[in-house]
């Protein structure tokens, strides 16, 4: 690992890094390629697959509480060490670091806007589950609309096209009855045992009303399809979530549409941030591939590094790893005390830092050359890893509408 800028570490935040990485390099990396090289998707998410050991190891370590609050024995962690965690996390593997923390999101919501008895019967399960056994998604993403425009900033208010759930939900006495789908692009979609459902409701005055949902996947009417086989992130399961008739009851309700706007700037200034500090792992672990393999590959009669053209690739490559790094840690440590966040610097940030990630991924390639196309090396599959993170929550193209339409309402 090379230097960190931030030199005023502590020796705990320090000893955290090291963990993690230790974690990354000896657990993630090993089940990543294993994963990846599995040509049925169906096998990676098989009773015997090393993706359950993964997910076992990750939560005796407790990286799966780190969206709790500490009351309710979250690991105590400030912006900086979150930084350094998700970082490490997707230095390892990125298709994995988006499973674990897709993984918490219900529970992380349910914690901070559930009833007691919500939080008892399902957030203090998830809490000391050391076994994989409780497993979030999100489940937003729709067959006619992605996360991008779901998620566009401000989305009910004045010249924002009306977009519609198509997973309905509509209130029956003490309960919320669900009618609908979720597209293949659920993360954990196939695997979840729980789901933060958006869903936009019926009955109302307001079309636009909408509310998210801690929803049991277990109930009667849920059902699932395949897990998608996609070029990239192959250790990553996605799939569809179908909905008829489904019941909960109506405290499960966890978000109505009075702070549904919100909440929703909130999760894109989250999951924005989130992706940025994920990807700056990446391009890490690119650069890194890259400048071991430099070393020591001999063309021209020596050593390529000693080729200005490498140096100066090599150069830039590092450069911008650490841009994406400093822009990271400095959009996610202003959110995590700002209030509300400011999710056009998460959108600026998430946009950046997977351009970069995809931009150093295929710079490795051409360092490597042949190799860098072959899958004995990490850098093939990386780079195919690095090529989803600009379209996965909110393709590129749209979060730059999103935000450039938020920096005209609110500084022109």
């Amino acid at each position: 690992m090379f230097l960190d800028l931030k030199p005023d570490l502590t020796a705990e935040q320090l000893a955290l890094k090291e963990q993690v990485h230790k974690f990354a390099a000896e657990v993630m990396r090993p089940a990543a390629d294993k994963l990846d090289k599995c040509a049925d998707p169906a096998d990676v998410i098989a009773n015997d697959s090393v993706l359950w050991d993964v997910l076992r190891q990750s939560r005796e370590l407790g990286y799966h509480t780190r969206a709790l609050p500490e009351e309710l024995g979250g690991l105590p962690l400030g912006p900086i060490e979150q930084n350094i965690i998700g970082e490490e996390l997707g230095w390892g593997s990125a298709g994995l670091s988006i499973c674990m923390g897709a993984s918490s999101m219900p529970f992380a919501f349910a914690a901070m806007f559930g009833t007691p008895e919500l939080i008892e019967e399902h957030v203090i399960p998830f809490r000391d589950d050391k076994k994989g056994k409780y497993i979030g998604c999100w489940a937003i993403t729709e067959p006619e609309h992605g996360g991008g425009d779901q998620l566009y900033i401000g989305a009910k208010r004045e010249g924002i096209p009306l977009i519609r759930h198509q997973t309905r939900a509509k209130l029956d006495g003490d309960e919320w009855v669900i009618n609908g789908q979720k597209a293949a692009w659920v993360s954990n979609g196939t695997i979840a045992t729980h789901a933060l459902l958006h869903v936009s409701l019926e009955g109302t005055e307001d079309e636009r009303d909408a509310a998210m949902l801690f929803l049991p996947l277990d109930k009667v009417g849920v059902s699932k399809g395949k897990p998608l086989d996609k070029i990239g992130q192959r250790d990553l399961n996605q799939g569809e979530i179908y909905f008829e008739d489904v019941r909960v009851p109506k405290h499960y309700m966890l978000v109505g549409p009075e702070l549904y706007e919100p909440v929703t700037d909130m999760i894109l200034a989250g999951a924005n941030g989130g992706m940025a500090t994920t990807f700056t792992g990446v391009a890490r672990s690119a650069f890194e591939e890259a400048l071991e393999y430099c070393k020591v590959r001999v063309a021209g009669a020596k050593i390529i590094t000693k080729h200005q053209l490498v140096q100066k690739r090599l150069f830039d490559m590092f450069t911008k790893v650490e841009s994406a790094r400093a822009l990271a840690r400095a959009v996610n440590g202003y959110n995590a005390q700002a209030m509300p966040p400011e999710p056009h610097y998460a959108v600026a940030a998430k946009v950046h830092n997977t351009e970069i990630a995809f931009e150093v991924a295929s710079d490795a390639v051409q360092l490597l050359g042949g190799c860098g196309l072959s899958k004995e090396y990490q850098v093939e599959r990386i780079f195919r890893d690095a090529r989803a993170a600009m379209i996965e929550d909110g393709d590129n193209d749209t979060l730059r509408l999103g935000g450039s339409r938020y920096l005209l309402e609110r500084y022109v």
